[in-house]
């Protein structure tokens, strides 16, 4: 699993890492990077799925445009980016996978790429100790600036076995299906799969009032959500629904009864959402489909079905969670997310602005809280762990984090840390 995205010199950063775990938080003011980090993590999702790096960005029949397409992928004025991850394959074992793309007459070509696996030794706790070798599984040569080609080595014990391949695709896509020795095939195969179950929901509500086909993956905008759950077999499908009802009757806006989803038309090849709604004691509980569900109730739903539909060990990524929720059902969210998560094995990163969210998780989240903010000198994005302020301290003594995120008193405090580094604007 990915346990941090490294950028540098893409869009608005010039070097920063995220740190993933098992339910992490991206905060921030508006510009300040976030959305930036998100459309990494899509970008190296869609290559690894097999797209072509100038479609990763600028998209084709199948893929919609990155936001800001080719042209605004390098921080500006350069041409060059690079993007990494480490992914954690057991306790001894991270693999460290970095990708840098040249920007070029409106398309992006492959500038270099490495592979490297490293072996950790363990404490007697089961804690890594110290580093006990680190191999260089994949890299690339230098090559002419108009190259079609670039040659990869690959691991051999020696300088490394060359092979010609294609600068439009990543060389890990290239690898896959390829004969390669056993450690080069576990590392490459340990990362493509990580990028591949990069999952990025944005549930749009509209999209999800519409009868949809069965299907066996929910898509982006979650809008086949009803026909993802209707396909699931009998005894998975009726599991599903009833962890659906039993968070959705926690929702403020009314009694729920039971949320389903039932096939509908002569074939039985269309789904539509359900849900039974407790008015009054006398009589059945009136029937609602997904035309007549609150914004909100769509949202929680197509979150939930997300995390008990996706594989162990993938991320789900979601872009302001809470967006339609009632603040006072932002416990519940929070507890949603780390219950399901947990027992699902689903890591999730989501980015947020309520303050009502950021109360909820109390001090015990305060390590898996990341704040993005613009650095008063240099204009780039940076992005700060929210237990690396020094003054974090005497901030909470003044209020949650929420209040203090809505006051913009930690933007505040990292960036007068950042004005006092020598050589910032005060100097």
């Amino acid at each position: 699993m990915i346990v941090e995205l490294r950028l540098e010199n893409w869009k608005s950063y010039e070097n920063a890492s995220l740190y993933i775990d098992a339910l992490s938080v991206l905060v921030g003011t508006n510009a300040s990077g976030k959305s930036n980090a998100l459309d990494a993590l899509l970008f190296l999702n869609r290559i690894a799925s097999g797209s072509m790096l100038t479609s990763a960005l600028k998209g084709d029949g199948t893929l919609a445009p990155m936001r800001g397409g080719v042209e605004w992928a390098a921080r500006q004025p350069g041409s060059v980016f690079a993007l990494g991850v480490v992914c954690r394959a057991d306790d001894q074992t991270d693999y460290e996978y970095r990708i840098e793309g040249k920007i070029s007459e409106n398309r992006c070509d492959l500038y270099s790429e490495q592979l490297t696996r490293i072996r950790y030794r363990l404490a007697k706790d089961g804690t890594r100790k110290s580093q006990a070798g680190v191999i260089k599984l994949l890299r690339t040569d230098s090559c002419l600036e108009n190259a079609p080609t670039i040659i990869a080595r690959l691991y051999n014990e020696k300088q490394g076995s060359p092979r010609q391949l294609s600068r439009s695709h990543a060389v890990l896509f290239q690898l896959v299906g390829q004969k390669l020795r056993q450690e080069i095939q576990d590392g490459v195969g340990e990362v493509i799969s990580a990028l591949r179950e990069i999952f990025i929901l944005d549930p749009i509500p509209s999209h999800m009032r519409r009868f949809s086909p069965l299907s066996d993956r929910l898509e982006s905008d979650a809008w086949n959500v009803a026909g993802v759950v209707a396909a699931l077999p009998q005894g998975k499908q009726l599991e599903i629904e009833e962890v659906l009802t039993r968070y959705a009757r926690q929702l403020p806006e009314r009694d729920i009864r039971r949320v389903y989803a039932e096939t509908v038309g002569k074939f039985n090849s269309d789904a539509m959402l359900y849900c039974e709604e407790h008015w009054l004691d006398k009589g059945p509980p009136p029937t609602v489909d997904a035309r007549g569900m609150s914004d909100g109730t769509l949202r929680f739903i197509a979150i939930l079905t997300a995390l008990l539909t996706r594989p162990r060990a993938s991320l789900l990524v979601i872009e302001e969670v809470d967006n339609g929720l009632h603040p006072s059902r932002a416990r519940l969210l929070l507890d949603m997310l780390k219950s399901v998560g947990s027992q699902r094995g689903v890591d999730i990163l989501v980015t947020t602005h309520n303050p009502a969210l950021l109360d909820a998780m109390g001090t015990e989240m305060v390590p898996f809280i990341t704040v993005a903010n613009r650095d008063p000198a240099t204009g780039y994005s940076v992005l700060t762990l929210l237990e690396d302020i020094a003054q974090l301290p005497k901030l909470l003594a003044q209020g949650p984090i929420g209040r203090l995120s809505s006051q913009g008193l930690i933007e505040k405090s990292i960036a007068s840390a950042q004005a006092a580094i020598p050589g910032g604007p005060d100097e």
